[in-house]
């Protein structure tokens, strides 16, 4: 597996600080990022799962901790919409140039607006989809934040 994705390129040309942690992803996981967080034995609100969704028909992009649900009615809100919708996974591929399983907020093909889960800034370190399935970045959630040109608010339900 190549540690070298458009993501990590796209975080090494800000200068961002990451280590790069490869796992053996299970397609058959009930819950991709949950199933992420067991394989590289870490606590699940610090791998964050990046859901790409519709606010007001408009794409977005969230990064919540893998053991939480996204709160559709507060994600519409961090947008300023009136409502949001989770993205078709063809969609939401062909727009980020990434395979469902290895979505990664940074490097993506289009630009669109992110948020953050605001508790995940309170940890150290985060862990966020490297571009690839079976591929982790770990790094400071402010420096996600910024990298990702995020806003952070609360997301989840």
């Amino acid at each position: 597996m190549s540690k070298t994705t458009r993501a990590t390129q796209a975080l090494e040309r800000l200068g961002v600080k990451f280590t790069v942690h490869a796992y053996n992803y299970d397609p058959d996981a009930s819950s991709i990022g949950l199933q992420a967080a067991q394989a590289l034995d870490v606590p699940p609100q610090r791998v964050l799962k990046t859901l790409m969704a519709e606010a007001d028909g408009k794409p977005v992009c969230a990064m919540v901790p893998s053991d939480c649900e996204v709160s559709m009615k507060k994600l519409a809100a961090a947008f300023g919409a009136k409502t949001a919708k989770m993205m078709r996974p063809a969609d939401a591929e062909r727009l980020t140039g990434y395979h469902v399983g290895g979505i990664s907020p940074f490097g993506q093909k289009k630009r669109v607006p992110v948020a953050i889960e605001e508790a995940a800034l309170g940890h150290a370190s985060v862990f966020l989809n490297g571009g690839q399935r079976g591929l982790q970045v770990e790094l400071d959630p402010n420096d996600a934040l910024k990298a990702a040109g995020a806003i952070a608010r609360s997301l989840v339900a």
